[in-house]
């Protein structure tokens, strides 16, 4: 998850709640704003899609003793993270960081795979939102988006023509929608981040080829990584494999450097580009995550200051990992369980063995391999 744009970063807000609707807290939560407010005025906006922003909860406030906060949790604010002054400075995680790392991945995608679980014809991604913070409070976590420069809400829900961003509201899911869920969590001051894509009751051929396509260019990018190779050739991997399928890769977000700080070093575009993003080496830990589009790329960035959609309102999609690179090779850190639900498109890849992908080290691939006879067994 990148909360901002690539190359015009999101000014800090206050904290303060805006725009929310009436909604529900929880025991363990108080809400920024006690009594209801309407969304800001957008009636003379031009949208691109269907999609219209709903009504919001209020924004919710963690003060469950015991629970470690990011820097930025009480004023919006993030503060760390400035020591990388050059874009190829890259932090190298030691073992005990490592492992820390290893455990907010891991609880990632526990909550990742709940919220997949909930995705229904009917349901509101706010319902989605409250399940996701209570789930992630409940095992001593605070849902990394919470007031990162001001955004209000624990996860983010971007459907059909939303890029990404989109702010969970009383919109119900309908059938034929696609929806990616994206979740970070702050556990014992580390951050994990995944998201993925879900259907919402059955959807056509062509949403199919758009999810396919997303899901096998971000693997592809995936096992690209290895100690000594450039960051800046992530972006060709993309963009040479979904364009000649007529799909678009997305320039104004990026993946992104990840540990004890949400977004660093380094920045992974996911274009062809020839910026000084730095190499490869073990020890790295960051994001790869690519939108990928039916038309257009450009984004459009509505009212609310977070949503961002395409400008010709066709569907967009994107999948994330936090990798981990050893000496071996790379290790997806919120790779999925027994326990997840499998993917159509993970059974119909051409990119890799069918099932699920861990990552390219031989503890990765034994794993991986373990884990898809049991999931291939229930499919």
């Amino acid at each position: 998850m990148r909360l901002y744009m690539h190359n015009k970063k999101k000014k800090s807000k206050p904290s303060a709640s805006k725009g929310f609707g009436g909604g529900v807290t929880t025991t363990t939560t108080t809400a920024r704003a006690s009594a209801a407010a309407p969304i800001p005025q957008m009636d003379r906006f031009q949208y691109s899609g269907t999609v219209r922003p709903g009504q919001q909860s209020p924004q919710k406030v963690v003060t469950v003793p015991g629970i470690m906060k990011p820097d930025y949790a009480e004023t919006g604010i993030p503060s760390s993270g400035g020591k990388l002054l050059l874009p190829w400075m890259i932090e190298v995680k030691t073992p005990k960081e490592i492992e820390q790392m290893r455990k907010a991945g891991a609880l990632a995608r526990e909550i990742l795979d709940l919220a997949g679980r909930a995705v229904a014809v009917g349901v509101t991604t706010d319902a989605i939102d409250e399940l996701v913070h209570a789930e992630i409070i409940k095992r001593g976590a605070y849902p990394s988006p919470l007031n990162y420069h001001g955004f209000p809400k624990s996860c983010c829900t971007s459907v059909n023509e939303v890029i990404c961003h989109g702010i969970p509201d009383d919109r119900r899911l309908e059938n034929g929608d696609i929806i990616n869920i994206d979740i970070t969590v702050y556990l014992n001051g580390y951050h994990g981040d995944c998201s993925e894509m879900f259907v919402v009751g059955e959807v056509d051929e062509a949403g199919k080829r758009l999810l396919q396509t997303t899901y096998d260019c971000w693997i592809k990018a995936c096992q690209f990584v290895a100690p000594g190779r450039d960051y800046k050739d992530i972006g060709a991997i993309v963009e040479d494999y979904v364009v000649p399928k007529g799909f678009s890769t997305v320039r104004n977000f990026c993946g992104h450097g990840i540990g004890s700080t949400f977004h660093t070093n380094p920045n992974i575009l996911h274009y062809r580009n020839n910026e000084p993003n730095g190499q490869m080496a073990a020890g790295h830990t960051f994001t790869i995550e690519p939108m990928i589009c039916e038309g257009s790329a450009k984004a459009l960035s509505w009212p609310d200051e977070w949503t961002a959609t395409t400008v010709d309102g066709k569907r967009s999609a994107q999948f994330e990992h936090t990798l981990l690179i050893t000496p071996d090779g790379v290790e997806a850190l919120t790779g999925k369980t027994a326990d997840s639900p499998l993917q159509f498109w993970e059974l119909e890849t051409t990119v890799h063995e069918k099932g699920i992908w861990l990552g390219t080290t031989p503890e990765a691939r034994a794993r991986q391999s373990e884990i898809n006879q049991k999931l291939l067994m229930q499919s």
